[in-house]
């Protein structure tokens, strides 16, 4: 999910859809094009994608981003990007794409679920924000020339999405204040980015750190949240968000407090 600005909303490509505007859209497998999108694209991978797919698949989420992915730092970011990695073959196919189409389908990514609608967060100053929506399908899909009447709430369902909207849309304003950059000399690959980094997306690592460190010698977490984070991911990718805003901005959160 990107974060714009008033003044980018009008350069950004696509059709704005409101809440409750139709748009027509239909993806199944009789179309000419079914499984085309999923090639050669630019898949960001947000926090909650990265639990989904490495529980899926039943590796830790240090095996997932070393096989799985492409970390990079865009220019003017402070925080560095997950990608998908497609295949090195000649069509650089999605690595879970089959014969019989999506192997991860029922744990898909956040914008694979949402395609054709494209998400951001349009900020009117550094807290307040609003979610847009952006009709993009590419020229090739024949699914937007489909009959089938939707709207965003309609399409969400359909597509069981309201949870990864809901912590995609958790992790955007957490990684919106990075708009400047926090490290200072460091760099967004020092020990401090290094540690913000495993709180969001080595979920597995995070979980030794918090529970095999001192950190709960330094910081206070509510008892009741702490016992679910032992084995719920999302509780703890919950207390990840929490952390950054705190251990990096000096944000006051209830779930954790110095002691």
């Amino acid at each position: 999910m990107k974060s714009i600005t008033p003044d980018q909303i009008i350069k950004i490509p696509g059709k704005r859809i409101k809440e409750n505007e139709k748009f027509h859209f239909h993806c199944h497998a009789e179309l000419a094009c079914f499984n085309k999108c999923c090639r050669n694209l630019n898949l960001f991978l947000y926090p909650y994608d990265v639990i989904k797919l490495k529980n899926h698949l039943n590796i830790s989420s240090d095996v997932f981003l070393d096989k799985y992915v492409d970390i990079l730092l865009r220019p003017d970011n402070f925080f560095p990007d997950v990608l998908l990695k497609m295949t090195e073959t000649d069509e650089k196919t999605c690595p879970f794409l089959t014969e019989k189409g999506c192997s991860v389908y029922i744990n898909r990514p956040d914008t694979c679920r949402t395609f054709p609608i494209e998400k951001g967060m349009l900020f009117n100053d550094n807290t307040n924000h609003t979610i847009i929506s952006l009709f993009r399908p590419p020229d090739f899909c024949l699914g937007q020339h489909e009959q089938k009447s939707l709207t965003l709430s309609k399409w969400a369902e359909d597509q069981q999405a309201f949870t990864y909207n809901k912590m995609t849309e958790k992790w955007g304003k957490i990684k919106s204040l990075f708009y400047k950059d926090p490290w200072n000399s460091e760099g967004a690959y020092g020990p401090k980015g290094k540690m913000a980094f495993m709180a969001v997306y080595n979920i597995d690592k995070f979980r030794n750190f918090i529970f095999k460190s001192t950190f709960l010698k330094r910081y206070k977490v509510k008892a009741s949240i702490l016992k679910k984070a032992g084995k719920d991911d999302t509780v703890l990718l919950a207390i990840g968000f929490s952390w950054i805003k705190f251990f990096i901005f000096n944000i006051k959160t209830k779930s954790i407090t110095l002691r």
